[in-house]
């Protein structure tokens, strides 16, 4: 169920970034594989700062987190 409910989280969460950063829509398997390590980076980042609990904490973490790799991959490939 843990496999499953990263996959789910990841799917939101990249898709929500790609809306958020204009442009960088990668299509479904793209935006879970964003959302995914975008879930580690804002938990990497938010793990230490503020306890994010419940589905709506790792939602907007694992965005936080897409949205930032985003950005690196915009700087990146310019």
């Amino acid at each position: 169920m843990g496999i499953l409910w990263m996959v789910i989280v990841g799917a939101i969460a990249g898709f929500l970034a790609g809306q958020i950063f204009q442009g960088y829509g990668f299509g479904i398997v793209g935006n879970i594989a964003v959302g995914i390590v975008g879930a580690l980076i804002g938990g990497f980042l938010f793990g230490g700062v503020f306890v994010v609990g419940g589905m709506i904490g790792q939602i907007i973490s694992a965005t936080i987190g897409a949205v930032i790799l985003l950005f690196i991959i915009s700087l990146v490939k310019r």
